[in-house]
C-alpha cells in the first residue's frame, strides 16, 4: 500500500494531507494563491517536496471542495478521484474527534452542518452563509482590515460591553429566570458611540461565532445529540474557543475543537472509500 493524498480545493486556498502505508497521518498543510490552479500545484509540489515523496509512491489522490473540478484531468499524470465534500466533512470530523456519532460543523467562508456516524453514514442538515468570509467582509467595510490575524489581534483589546445588548442590560436581577446575564439579546444592539475598532472587531467575531454556534446546536438537536465537532479555518481564531465554550454551557451542547480542526474536510477526503 502506498501513500494516499487528500486535497481540498477552496476559492484561493488549497489544503493537502496524506496517510502513509501504515495509516499514519502525514502533517497537513495549506497554500494561499490568487487562483485555484496556482494554489493546487503549489500545495501539491510543496507537500511532496517537504515529505520527500516521489510520484510513484502515491497510490491515490482524492479531491474535494468547490474547486475540485479543476483537477478533472489529474495532476502530473496522476488520476484524481472527486469525493463528496459533505461526506468528507463528516468522515474527517469523526476521525479527529474519535467519536462514534456527532454533528460536524465546518466553519469556512460559510458554514455547513453534517451529521455523521462511524459506519459511514453522513447527512447534510443545512448551514448558513455566515462564516469566516463574513468576518473578513464586515471588517473590511467597517475597519479597513481584511487579514484574519490582524482582525483577531485587534479583537484582543476589545470590550464586548460596548457592542452587544445582553440580558443583564434589559432586565432586573430578579427577572432573568433561567437565562444567564451574559446571554446575547442582540448582536451590535448596544453599539456605543465610544466603541473602538478593537470593540468592533471583537463584536464581529462574536456575532459570527454565536450565529454559527446556534445554527449547529439547532441542527444537532434534530438528531438528539450534544456533541458538535467544529472544523475549518474559523476554529483557528483565538476568540472562537471562548465563545463556543460559553455557548455550550448556555445551550447544553458539547463543542469540540480537535487538533488539526482546520484540516477536517481534507482529512475526511483522504479517508473516503
Amino acid at each position: 500500500m502506498k501513500t494516499v493524498i487528500g486535497i481540498d480545493v477552496g476559492g484561493s486556498t488549497t489544503k493537502i494531507v496524506g496517510f502513509d502505508e501504515t495509516g499514519k497521518l502525514i502533517e497537513p498543510m495549506f497554500i494561499h494563491a490568487t487562483d485555484q490552479i496556482t494554489s493546487i500545484y503549489g500545495a501539491f509540489g510543496k507537500f511532496v517536496d517537504v515529505n520527500s515523496l516521489s510520484l510513484s509512491e502515491i497510490s491515490e489522490i482524492k479531491v474535494t471542495g468547490v474547486g475540485a473540478s479543476f483537477l478533472e484531468k489529474g495532476i502530473y499524470g496522476l488520476k484524481c478521484e472527486q469525493v463528496s465534500e459533505f461526506n468528507s466533512i463528516g468522515t474527517g470530523g469523526l476521525y479527529l474527534s474519535g467519536l462514534e456519532r456527532a454533528l460536524i460543523a465546518s466553519l469556512g467562508t460559510g458554514s455547513a452542518c453534517v451529521y455523521a456516524e462511524k459506519n459511514g453514514k453522513t447527512e447534510y442538515l443545512g448551514g448558513t452563509g455566515v462564516g469566516g468570509g463574513t468576518i473578513v467582509g464586515l471588517s473590511k467595510a467597517l475597519l479597513g482590515m481584511e487579514t484574519i490575524k490582524h482582525i483577531s489581534d485587534a479583537a484582543n483589546g476589545g470590550n464586548i460591553e460596548h457592542i452587544d445588548l445582553r440580558i443583564k442590560d434589559i432586565t432586573k436581577s430578579g427577572d432573568r429566570s433561567w437565562l444567564p446575564a451574559s446571554l446575547t439579546v442582540s448582536n451590535f444592539g448596544k453599539m456605543s458611540e465610544i466603541a473602538t475598532k478593537n470593540d468592533i472587531a471583537l463584536g464581529i467575531i462574536n456575532m459570527v461565532c454565536e450565529c454559527v454556534g446556534t445554527t449547529s446546536v439547532f441542527a444537532a438537536r434534530t438528531k438528539g445529540i450534544k456533541d458538535i465537532v467544529l472544523t475549518g479555518n474559523l476554529t483557528t481564531i483565538p476568540q472562537a474557543k471562548a465563545v463556543f465554550e460559553s455557548m455550550g454551557k448556555i445551550l447544553g451542547a458539547n463543542f469540540i475543537i480537535p487538533k488539526h480542526a482546520q484540516f477536517g474536510t481534507v482529512i475526511g477526503a483522504a479517508l473516503s472509500n
